[in-house]
């Protein structure tokens, strides 16, 4: 079809994340440098958050897995469960929430329950015109 990629770039390394050019030996050990110090900088941060608590020797435990939240309170990375409301209530002691939820005005409401009724009308009648156009075919044995 003639269509080229064209890559136009201001520095040498400005395309290293770009997936349809070929990757350079020395650009992947530079990514994989970073992503080396980021990760051990992770470890740091989870370790200093979590005090004596994280129980440091559980396998695999910065291997990128998952944990539940069980799993993740007997390991020491959650201190416990709770919500929003929990935490603000029984941590921070906040007497009142204020919840910034969308209210949909009382108009809102009517047009969704008219387009609710009205969908259900026309499903219904779409289906009883299929029946009857098979019907009328005598597809259905009748």
């Amino acid at each position: 079809l003639g269509v080229e990629r064209r890559n136009y770039t201001s520095g040498e390394h400005k395309s290293l994340l770009d997936p349809y050019s070929p990757q350079k030996p020395d650009e992947v050990e530079l990514w994989n440098a970073q992503l080396r110090r980021t990760h051990e900088q992770f470890i740091e941060a989870v370790k200093s958050g979590c005090g004596e608590r994280l129980r440091a020797d559980t396998p695999n435990l910065f291997s990128g897995l998952l944990w539940n939240a069980t799993e993740a309170k007997v390991i020491g990375l959650i201190d416990g469960f709770g919500s929003i409301e929990t935490v603000a209530r029984d941590v921070i002691q906040a007497e009142h929430l204020k919840e910034f939820n969308e209210e949909p005005n009382p108009l809102s409401r009517l047009a969704d329950r008219l387009g609710a009724s009205i969908g259900a009308g026309f499903a219904s009648g779409a289906v009883q015109s299929v029946l009857e156009a098979f019907k009328s075919q005598k597809v259905l044995g009748q």
